[in-house]
């Protein structure tokens, strides 16, 4: 259904231009779920921006994007980059949607969640006001929103946060797109609504077999909702495979740093700093591991691995030299020097 290959998208700064993604290859078939993870800055919501032609005009992209869709029972190979607004704002909404991370900026004060549901369809499935206000209500009772029908000429001011974020999911859903890409679906969120809004995207994606790109920060959010998974650092693919096999193996120092740097309920010092509290006594707060440093800006980004200048186990060469892909498994692979000394023989 998509097939990048080595994008790159180059933004212009102060500097002068800087590669912010670089290189990112990656396939998806119909019904995969693919996830995203990575610092602020790594360049995931970026590679979700080219995938929907949504990047600043003054910014470049080079490579190759391949989008699949199937129409009247024939298959039709599409080439993103290069398309024009027209070609764009057909497949957008249409066999592309997404999710915003925050719905406010997503949806239009000035307008009723009604009309907003309903535009998607009046626009590419050119259905009547009447039909398409009819099929906006049956969106909004699946995605849960309390008494809908009565709700419809609402603005989105006159929701929660929660409700907004499943608006905007009904949006996405409208047209019944091939490709989801859900951009930090829970972004201020509470815990409760994060969960219930995640069980619906998985609940909506299995029903009508649509591919899903989920970004987040959150391991646990990628655990529990994508097949596979691409860790991201510096606008690169720093390790990729399926979800439980990163996981476990956890081969790229920037991934063993990310895991690292995830709180772990049930540890001795968090247990301790519990019994602690429970008995009146001076909490003992477990100091988190952290991965040193912050990611570079884009123009001081070394040449090589995007990682050297923050690796507690990188080489004088790593800043420089361009680190291969290392292939792990069927579809595990990681790029890292390290790797490849590793499997050279003596």
């Amino acid at each position: 259904m998509l097939e990048v290959n080595q994008l790159r998208v180059t933004l212009q700064t102060p500097h002068g231009p800087a590669d912010a993604v670089r290189g990112v290859s990656f396939s998806m078939a119909r019904g995969d779920t693919l996830g995203l993870v990575g610092e602020s800055g790594c360049g995931k919501s970026l590679t979700a921006m080219a995938l929907m032609g949504l990047l600043p005009d003054s910014a470049k992209v080079s490579g190759s994007i391949q989008f699949k869709t199937t129409e009247h029972g024939t298959d039709h190979n599409t080439e993103l980059i290069g398309l024009n607004d027209a070609e764009l704002r057909h497949l957008r909404g249409n066999r592309i949607a997404m999710v915003f991370q925050e719905p406010m900026t997503a949806l239009n004060p000035l307008h009723t969640i009604g009309h907003q549901v309903a535009e998607p369809l009046r626009l590419h499935k050119t259905l009547s006001h009447r039909d398409a206000r009819a099929e906006a209500l049956r969106l909004l009772d699946r995605v849960g929103i309390p008494d809908a029908a009565r709700r419809m000429d609402a603005y989105p001011h006159q929701f929660s946060g929660g409700q907004r974020q499943r608006i905007t999911i009904a949006m996405a859903l409208a047209c019944g797109p091939d490709l989801l890409i859900a951009d930090e679906p829970t972004t201020a969120l509470d815990v409760t609504v994060a969960g219930e809004v995640l069980k619906l995207i998985r609940e909506l994606v299995k029903e009508r077999g649509m591919g899903m790109i989920l970004i987040s920060h959150d391991l646990g959010v990628i655990a529990q909702n994508a097949d596979r998974m691409l860790v991201m650092y510096g606008g690169t693919v720093v390790e990729s495979g399926p979800t439980r096999e990163v996981f476990t193996q956890r081969v790229h120092p920037y991934t063993r740093g990310l895991f690292a740097s995830r709180p772990s309920f049930g540890t001795t010092a968090v247990a301790d700093s519990i019994e602690g509290s429970l008995q009146g006594l001076p909490r003992k707060r477990p100091r988190l591991p952290s991965i040193p440093g912050t990611v570079p800006e884009l123009h001081l980004m070394p040449s090589g691995c995007p990682f050297a200048s923050r690796c507690d186990v990188a080489l004088t060469s790593c800043a420089t030299e361009t680190p291969p892909t290392v292939t792990l498994g069927p579809q595990h692979a990681s790029r890292c020097i390290l790797l490849q000394t590793a499997k050279t023989p003596p």
